[in-house]
């Protein structure tokens, strides 16, 4: 009877392992997740840096980089009042993520309008 007990006890602790495993695989994909689309809002947010006062045509490029990942963005400043930004992030480490971000918008006044997000 008792080893009957200690096989199911070692069964029920490896079934634990085995979705506690799962469930850190899951968190970790979610993190890298989050976290690339952070830095693609970061790298859209670089490159809208002085958005304002760029002359129409200007085409803007950043990168960075940093223990977390990468982040890129790119500013298109079709006339004086339409804007496209873009950004792209990359994470690092066990799971690696690539997320974009792209706004769309309008300077009227001095003032920036956003129509439109898409991630």
């Amino acid at each position: 009877m008792a080893m009957i007990l200690a096989v199911l006890y070692f069964g029920l602790i490896q079934l634990l392992m085995i979705d506690s495993s799962r469930e850190l695989g899951a968190a970790r994909r979610f993190r890298a997740r989050v976290l690339a689309q952070t830095m693609a809002e970061n790298g859209a947010e670089l490159a809208a840096h002085d958005l304002v006062n760029k002359i129409p045509g200007a085409i803007v490029r950043v990168t960075t980089e940093d223990a977390w990942g990468k982040a890129t963005g790119e500013l298109r400043k079709a006339s004086d009042v339409n804007f496209v930004l873009e950004g792209k992030g990359e994470t690092k480490g066990l799971v690696v993520v690539k997320e974009s971000v792209k706004i769309t918008g309008r300077v009227v006044g001095g003032r920036i309008y956003i129509d439109y997000t898409t991630h």
